[in-house]
């Protein structure tokens, strides 16, 4: 048994005894430990008892979960540890401290016992290579607050003190492995003066006003004490927005042209570039897809064809840049066959098509409201405009028509319609009632509609929604920037709802550009958008990424043969139309499944499978040695410096350091590998840095 002692906020003083095997921690619900605070999410954590310890696992998908000042994901629980949910901050103590797991007393022995087990059948396994090294190798890459990145989970800025933050840097030692080109890593912290701007990181510029947003950015901030971070670096900002906006790493041309462009407003202008092109068609086509379930297999069951023409109207609604009440009304009042009329897989990409089930998902998907913990009258009011969508089957194999359907106009849902917002409404039999939901949804008076989507935009962009979860809105789940998320609200419904003019408003502010090296500890600073949150790449893009530099391609696979999900072998990941066309790679990194439609089921929370698979798998290891234009670089008549250089810009997007430079032709000059295997060296090393492997 142990307890929670609260140490700030309205319980303040307040002792929680934790009895059972299981305890859940949250607010303002049932059968679990309630903390009445607005940081305090409804499921916040988990306390699981093992055997005389604790272990904390943090249930929120924003990991505002804090032990001792570190952001966690699951940790063990020490006697006298700071828990803090949100800002609230509790200490956890043992009953009886004395009486812990004897193993504990042994000291490190078992520990290391146990490594060497964990160590010995990975090697059986073939997973890790522990055959002779060579001669000389080791590669020492410096990378950015890579203490963020080198654990499982990566803490985020909150866990340093602001001495530490601005000017912390570490490296990444990699060390060479067989002649099969398999590799161990480990990682040394060497801090860099605390006050120094971090180069090639930060720009010399500060956090200062540049539009409406940051106004009302940075006057939160002011008001809360917090520091905003330095803005990012020319070479930290195109690597950014290159894939922010287009799901895709600048190719070394590209990122050699904007570092050298002079032009003082050549952000704006990047931006403007960048939002015609036809990656960004592809990868916001692949955001919506998520969101809208575009899979064509269980537990969906589009069926290809289907899938095929819902991903191709959204790829062209996005392309012909169609005004989002448009988008959203020609889903909802759609009908026609589900092969031609792509729009109307809308009402058949959900599991339950009951009306209540469709309302729930017209909720989530462009309300942000998980309808299912509505009060039943308020559901049933809204799923009554749904209670005369019908199916109807074809000749034609999977085919299926949906329409409006009159005669169902008996079902006792239709005389109760009622709006989410309590305001009742009398159908008639001669009007598709979606029609009816359509046009109070879609109204420039509606907050409900504009409010999901400039939200769901923010969060896209800045790792966390101004509302968070985005999908989650609710009265006791408020803003942390009521006054930004009104202007962006605003600013839609005056464009007469064109998307790309909020992408621009987000991405040309120095909210967006700010570095991801923060300046302050305090967990408000990242809900209130002090810094640039670090984020894994997406499954898509990290593995588009690593094809887009070894100029290989992917094999993907699907359950339903071919014609039907025939993929040209050229094809990019971001591009793939249909969810159930996959690969182990995708699978492994946390695609989304597009089952439910839920923010959360894309899940980039580093494991230890996806290091592993980076550092030693054959996958990995074949891409990189058979690579046609990395052995085209090596045969090039450019100097050692200079094909160092280039590695730099086609991997990560900026020129090496001078410290970087000596590091790396030292390491040419004094290995036993020469040429073609010391340059694949160099790229394993950086496709396997933090530095590469998240947005930052």
């Amino acid at each position: 048994m142990a307890r929670l002692y609260i140490l700030s906020g309205a319980q303040e003083g307040k002792v929680i005894e934790l009895t059972d095997e299981r305890v859940t921690v949250g607010r303002a619900q049932d059968n679990m430990v309630c903390l009445e605070d607005d940081s305090v999410s409804a499921h916040h954590a988990m306390l699981v008892r093992d055997g005389d310890d604790y272990r904390l696992c943090d249930l929120n998908s924003t990991n505002s979960t804090y032990v001792n000042q570190k952001r966690i994901v699951e940790t063990r629980l020490n006697d006298g540890d700071k828990v803090q949910f949100g800002v609230l901050k509790t200490r956890f103590e043992s009953v009886s401290p004395s009486d812990r797991n004897p193993a504990r007393q042994m000291g490190a022995l078992p520990l290391v016992v146990a490594a060497l087990c964990v160590v010995t059948v990975l090697a059986f396994l073939g997973l890790i290579g522990l055959r002779k090294p060579r001669a000389a190798g080791t590669i020492t890459l410096s990378i950015p607050h890579a203490d963020y990145l080198s654990n499982i989970e990566p803490s985020k800025a909150a866990s340093k003190t602001p001495a530490q933050s601005p000017g912390e840097s570490q490296r990444l030692q990699a060390v060479t492995g067989s002649n099969s080109t398999q590799k161990n890593a480990t990682t040394s912290a060497v801090a860099a003066p605390s006050k120094a701007v971090v180069k090639p990181f930060e720009g010399q510029a500060t956090g200062t006003s540049h539009n409406q947003i940051d106004e009302l950015v940075f006057d939160r901030l002011d008001k809360l004490g917090i520091q905003p971070a330095n803005v990012c670096s020319d070479a930290v900002f195109v690597r950014r927005v290159y894939l922010d906006v287009i799901g895709t790493m600048p190719t070394e041309q590209e990122a050699k042209d904007f570092l050298k462009d002079q032009n003082a407003d050549k952000r704006r202008v990047l931006i403007d570039q960048l939002l015609e092109r036809d990656e960004f068609v592809d990868y916001w086509a692949m955001k919506w897809s998520d969101l809208l379930r575009v899979k064509a297999e269980f537990p969906i069951n589009l069926w290809p064809n289907a899938a095929q023409a819902y991903h191709h109207w959204i790829r062209t609604s996005i392309k012909e840049n169609m005004s989002y009440d448009r988008f959203v009304r020609e889903m909802l009042t759609a009908s026609g066959s589900n092969f031609r009329v792509g729009q109307v897989n809308f009402y058949r990409a959900m599991q339950n098509k009951e009306p209540q089930g469709i309302a729930q998902t017209v909720a989530l998907a462009f309300m942000g409201e998980r309808a299912e913990k509505w009060p039943k009258e308020q559901l049933a009011g809204m799923a009554a405009f749904f209670s005369q969508v019908g199916y109807k089957s074809t000749a034609e194999w999977k085919e299926e028509i949906i329409f409006f359907d009159p005669g169902m106009a008996t079902n006792y849902m239709w005389k109760g319609a009622m709006f989410p917002d309590g305001t009742r409404t009398k159908l008639t039999v001669d009007r598709d009632p979606r029609e009816v939901f359509a046009n109070w949804l879609v109204d420039s008076k509606n907050p409900w509609f504009t409010r999901n989507i400039v939200n769901r935009v923010w969060s896209w962009l800045l790792g966390r929604g101004i509302i968070d979860e985005p999908d989650d809105i609710r009265p006791d789940n408020p803003p942390s920037n009521p006054e930004l998320l009104a202007f962006l609200e605003q600013e839609l419904a005056s464009s007469h709802y064109d998307l790309k003019h909020i992408y621009r408003l987000i991405l040309n502010s120095k909210a967006y550009q700010l570095s991801s090296i923060p300046k302050t500890d305090k967990p408000e600073g990242e809900i209130n958008f002090a810094y640039y949150p670090l984020r894994r790449l997406d499954a898509e893009v990290l593995i588009d990424a690593i094809c887009q530099i070894t100029g290989t391609t992917e094999k993907y696979s699907s359950s339903i043969p071919e014609p039907f999900t025939f993929i040209p072998e050229d094809q990019r990941s971001i591009a793939l139309p249909d969810g159930s066309i996959t690969s182990s790679f995708l699978e492994m990194f946390g695609r989304s499944p597009r089952d439910t439609g839920l923010e959360s089921e894309r899940n980039n929370r580093p494991t230890a499978g996806q290091r592993l698979h980076l550092l030693n798998s054959s996958h990995i290891q074949r891409k990189l040695e058979q690579s046609q234009k990395l052995r085209a670089l090596v045969q090039s008549k450019g100097t050692q410096r200079e094909i160092i250089t280039r590695l730099y810009l086609i991997i990560l997007s900026r020129f090496p350091t001078d410290e970087e430079l000596k590091i790396v032709e030292e390491y040419f000059q004094s290995g036993s590998l020469k040429g073609r295997e010391a340059t694949i060296d160099i790229v394993w090393a950086l496709i396997n840095s933090g530095e590469f492997l998240y947005r930052h």
